[in-house]
């Protein structure tokens, strides 16, 4: 098993570019933003347990904690680059009325205190250690920001009655969180504070998930919340996304601290039957609406993709610990790829309201089409909104945005791995490493590390890319040009040719049959209706026609390309030979994918026909 570690965001300064862009706009307007609308929705005030069922307050809802524990976890992380005093002061607020609310024996829920008390650990999907699990990612956080102790050592509280109802007592109706979450947070306190019961609860929920634990009710299976199997004998990715890829990345912490071969067997698998079977070309993942959850091999529908932007993020996060542990770029490659795609387009590029669902195909006269009876067929929504009921999506983009330095670099004793090529400056293991580069407005990248002499030099070579050259003599090795760092002041250049390409998905997707998507980088491309007078369905593509390079929006170039509309005649059917000799050359302009409804609902596709 590797031994590489992460690189912290905290050792990792962004320094221009599209990436530093978006880490301005989160930390300036999109963390204000979701505090806001989590004061209107009640969410801040539920803190203060003053809901009663007489009181004019909103009625918290169980999964409510979790939500302002992602926000303050953001906070956290942006106090690690610098002062925020306002956010501070909000999330300490926060933090204070969480310590002053405890129960005595150390539980902390909102909706178990003041809704229904009588139903503590009775429901496995009331979400109690999954509202626990973000509440410690938290407060580590937090640590890690302030030096301040003491949200932990609240927490620390609630953790011990947990051992004690769930490992000793076994006095819960239920043995393992119902949502995932627990399991990953207490494996980073772990790392953190190495105290041994920390790893222990998490060993034990990993290793006692499996068929015998209570059902959720007669609406799921097991396979919804991956109790269908013991956690080593799962090698087929079921159930919700969020939930799965949350459990994934703890299996994948537990391995790296245990050197359990059998549980990096069963992750290896896990992601391989992702990527290969059931992951959006966004990196999207969910393909229904039903139980927000992988199905079959290939089912990837377009028009009623769920591919909400926590299961994207989720799966991010997955694939930035197999990269640890298994050093192979086809992990850094779909963090990519979830990153530019299916996780960016999920937030507007005002930065104040938010996709949950990412559909890849929006057909607005499908909306409007159930004309004799009241509702119709279940879309996703077109226009993306500042909050949600459920709103785990903002806060999670937030918390992402604010520490995505996670994502860049990874490193050994002999070895620094380059995983994305993000402009920055970062100082760790007793060296210093720039990356200079406009990523991805264009493929050229320079890295110059300093005290690095005699390492080995990782620079990942896109799965995108076919053709690519380097300054200095390199070996390939598992996606990553190799180079002997030879100096303690080395400078390298790699030029990652990087030109528009047509993609075409599996046959075995029926969605995608005799249809063609367009990328150009890591960056998928869409058409949207608003940009052209004629329908966008009905257009053909040529791919051996050119595709130009052109104006920028969202702060990438725009691609442009011929296409074909067939004629219409007027007739609702007509012989083949009569319309397809009758074409009209149209141009087609396409948006990166992630900028899609900014401009007000529009049609939208990312696979096109094929001519």
């Amino acid at each position: 098993m590797a031994q590489l570690h992460n690189i912290s965001f905290q050792q990792v300064d962004l320094t221009e570019g599209f990436w530093r862009d978006r880490q301005n706009l989160n930390r300036d307007v999109t963390v204000g933003a979701v505090e806001r609308r989590f004061r209107d929705t009640g969410r801040f005030e539920a803190f203060k347990f003053n809901w009663t069922p007489d009181s004019n307050l909103p009625r918290p809802h169980f999964f409510w904690d979790s939500d302002l524990a992602k926000w303050i976890e953001s906070v956290a992380y942006l106090l690690q680059k610098g002062p925020q005093p306002a956010l501070y002061a909000s999330a300490r607020a926060v933090i204070d009325d969480i310590a002053a609310h405890q129960q005595a024996d150390g539980y902390f829920n909102i909706f178990h205190t003041v809704v229904e008390p009588e139903n503590r650990f009775r429901y496995r999907d009331r979400h109690e250690l999954y509202c626990l699990g973000h509440l410690i990612e938290a407060a580590v956080a937090w640590v890690n920001a302030t030096g301040e102790r003491d949200f932990l050592e609240t927490l620390d509280r609630y953790i011990d009655l947990v051992i004690r109802v769930f490992q000793k007592e076994k006095s819960a109706a239920f043995t393992t969180p119902g949502h995932e979450e627990i399991e990953l947070a207490l494996l980073k306190l772990y790392r953190l504070q190495p105290e041994k019961k920390y790893l222990d609860l998490a060993l034990f929920f990993l290793n006692e998930r499996g068929p015998q634990d209570q059902l959720l009710g007669d609406w799921a299976r097991d396979k919804y919340n991956q109790s269908h199997l013991r956690v080593r004998e799962q090698h087929t990715a079921e159930g919700h996304c969020v939930r799965a890829c949350y459990l994934y990345c703890a299996m994948a912490d537990a391995a790296a601290l245990t050197e359990d071969e059998a549980l990096l067997a069963a992750c290896r698998d896990l992601f391989d039957d992702i990527v290969e079977k059931k992951m959006y070309l966004t990196g999207g993942i969910g393909s229904t609406h039903h139980g927000e959850a992988f199905t079959v091999p290939y089912d990837l529908p377009n028009d009623t993709a769920y591919a909400e932007t926590c299961a994207a993020i989720a799966l991010a996060m997955f694939a930035r610990r197999m990269q640890i542990i298994d050093p192979d770029a086809k992990y850094a490659d779909v963090v990519e790829r979830t990153l530019y795609n299916g996780i960016l387009s999920g937030v507007s590029l005002d930065g104040i309201s938010f996709f949950y669902e990412n559909p890849l195909e929006i057909c607005l006269a499908d909306h409007e089409k159930n004309r004799s009876v009241n509702g119709g067929d279940r879309l996703p929504i077109t226009q993306r909104l500042e909050v949600f009921d459920c709103s785990c999506c903002p806060p999670n983009v937030t918390r992402l945005l604010a520490s995505l330095g996670d994502y860049v670099f990874t490193a050994g004793a002999e070895d620094l791995y380059v995983q994305q090529y993000i402009p920055c400056r970062a100082s760790f293991d007793s060296m210093d490493v720039e990356i200079k580069t406009v990523y991805p407005i264009d493929g050229q990248v320079t890295v110059t590390l300093r005290g690095g002499k005699g390492k080995r030099l990782h620079l990942r070579v896109p799965g995108w890319c076919k053709e690519w050259t380097c300054s200095a003599p390199v070996e390939t090795a598992h996606g990553y040009a190799v180079i002997d760092v030879t100096d303690d002041e080395f400078t390298v250049k790699i030029n990652l040719v990087m030109q528009p390409q047509w993609i075409t998905a599996n046959p075995r997707v029926k969605a995608d049959a005799g249809k063609l998507a367009l990328m150009r980088g890591p960056v998928v491309y869409c058409a949207e209706g608003v940009d052209h007078p004629f329908s966008i369905f009905a257009v053909a593509v040529d791919p051996d026609a050119p595709v130009d390079v052109a104006e920028t929006y969202g702060g990438l170039p725009t691609l442009q390309c011929g296409g074909w509309l067939p004629q219409d005649n007027g007739a609702l059917y007509s012989p083949a030979s009569e319309t397809e000799e009758k074409k009209t050359p149209v141009t087609l302009r396409f948006i990166p994918y992630f900028t899609f409804a900014n401009r007000g609902s529009s049609d939208l596709l990312v696979w096109l026909r094929r001519l």
